[in-house]
């Protein structure tokens, strides 16, 4: 393993703009390439769906086939995350400035809307 990545992966905490480094470094190193666009938002959606079937099992109401009992949450939510950072690298995304700009977003839309939902309550 590259002593970059290893260094950046054992610090207590990872930035995103880290994580979007490091994947990126991850790829070209071990990957070879990225994938396109079009295949990474494919893999990214067999990703979601695995994460959500742990989800409907464990927290839902349908059981755990045998086939199901090996799922990971947490691995399948940093294959997730993996790929959403691969499609920011690809596009130009800068995840950090999006997630700030999308937060701000999100607290001038709705900073009375939940407060005042009754069905929060």
């Amino acid at each position: 393993m590259n002593v970059l990545l290893s260094l950046k992966l054992n610090r207590v905490e990872i930035t995103i703009r880290d994580a979007q480094k490091t994947v990126d470094q991850w790829i070209n190193d071990v990957g070879v390439r990225y994938f396109n666009e079009l295949t990474n938002m494919v893999i990214l959606t067999e990703e979601v769906g695995e994460m959500a079937r742990i989800i409907s099992r464990t927290y839902g109401e349908q059981s755990f086939k045998e086939s199901d009992k090996k799922g990971n949450l947490s691995d399948e939510m940093a294959d997730v995350l993996f790929v959403l950072i691969c499609l920011a690298n690809q596009t130009g995304v800068d995840l950090t400035d999006a997630f700030k700009k999308n937060i701000e977003k999100k607290t001038n839309r709705d900073s009375e809307r939940h407060k005042n939902n009754t069905k929060l309550k």
